[in-house]
């Protein structure tokens, strides 16, 4: 029987773990922490799940197939994972980051619409939608329980075999294994999908930022569903309504300060409440003075491009990571794709190599040569 170490329980390391050990694998998954633990990013109390990635095509085919994934795992689990919702996105321009959006679900054959923003905001109880052009409308997306979802995938996980280890692990030199609280663990591959502790042990072109997460308390009419997820990608903003009593949602996507998952602060800043203040009063002006409900900071790791790294750093050893932001709806689909590129059957995109990384801005982030640095 093939053997396999994946270090982190992650939504992506746990995934792969019940992929693996599903297929014939044996799996140890390693992780210093506990699933669903607060210091992961996978932790956090919900995602979205949406098909809309402007004119990539790769993305949105994988989260059109992750609706049905997360939908079979939640029967699995016994529990509903993902509400469906639907989500709006709030478009400026008519030829912006949703027009392209829109047409590749066309080309797609995703379900969706086009509407104006006196439709849209019908779907809300008090909506301001003067400055929008239109809004793209996709009816089947929704919001994942996140912390819940991670911890039915590590429950199914654990039935279907895979040895679950607390301990914290380090790169064993060169060969496939790893240092566990001491003691040396060793397999045919391992995976490194340790999310924004990667970049403390090998050189990958990514970084970690924090990015706090506001639940303001509103009226039961603002629950979701019927109220949709919403996403402003011009104003790096998203969220959704009250869902299991924590209140609505409202999240900046801009890019937030470094951030070490060690150490930082677990303290949402003020500056990031009044972001999130203004942003609602703005969009939804019968909310403004709405009260905080409860709060979060979450660890963005991410690479330049934003997109993900799924690469060989040595023989048999690979590295998971940079998929913070629009990672963990992919997840179910994911684990089949690097399943077959850890098994030998597929070749990773060259997308998601250690190779130098630009942001629109010409912003470069390096991690060449996939070397370890010393622990």
């Amino acid at each position: 029987m093939k053997s396999v170490i994946v270090v982190g329980a992650g939504i992506w390391g746990l995934s792969l773990s019940l992929r693996l050990a599903e297929t014939g694998w044996r799996v140890t998954l390693v992780e210093q922490y506990a699933p669903g633990h607060v210091r992961q990013a996978s932790a956090g109390h919900t995602r979205l799940l949406r098909s809309s990635h402007g004119s990539d095509e790769w993305y949105a085919r994988m989260a059109r197939r992750a609706v049905d994934g997360w939908r079979r795992l939640g029967e699995r689990a016994g529990e509903e994972l993902l509400v469906q919702s639907g989500l709006m996105w709030f478009a400026y321009r008519e030829d912006g980051w949703e027009s392209r959006s829109a047409q590749v679900l066309k080309n797609l054959e995703i379900p969706h619409e086009l509407l104006e923003p006196e439709e849209a905001g019908r779907r809300f109880p008090a909506f301001r939608g003067d400055d929008l052009a239109f809004v793209l409308w996709e009816p089947e997306a929704g919001v994942l329980r996140a912390r819940d979802a991670t911890l039915a995938v590590a429950r199914l996980a654990r039935a279907a075999g895979v040895t679950f280890v607390r301990a914290r692990a380090l790169p064993y030199g060169e060969r496939t294994g790893v240092v566990a609280d001491g003691e040396v663990l060793t397999a045919d591959r391992v995976v490194w999908a340790c999310g924004a502790w990667l970049p403390g042990l090998f050189d990958v072109p990514m970084k970690v930022t924090r990015q706090d997460t506001f639940h303001f308390a509103v009226p039961r009419a603002w629950a979701s569903p019927p109220l949709p997820a919403f996403c402003d990608y011009d104003l790096s903003a998203y969220g959704h309504g009250d869902i299991g009593g924590a209140g609505m949602k409202i999240t900046s996507d801009a890019e937030g300060e470094p951030y070490d998952p060690e150490t930082g602060s677990r303290q949402v800043l003020a500056a990031n409440e009044e972001l999130a203040r203004d942003y609602i009063g703005r969009r939804f002006p019968a909310l403004a003075g709405a009260p905080v409900l409860f709060s979060q900071v979450c660890q963005y790791a991410l690479t330049a491009d934003a997109e993900w790294i799924i690469a060989e750093a040595a023989d048999g050893v690979w590295l998971l990571g940079g998929d913070s932001g629009h990672g963990f709806k992919h997840a179910p689909v994911l684990a089949e794709y690097v399943a077959d590129v850890v098994e030998g059957r597929a070749e990773p995109d060259q997308r998601f190599g250690l190779h130098e990384r630009m942001s629109a801005r010409g912003l470069r982030t390096s991690g060449l040569p996939a070397t370890r640095r010393t622990p």
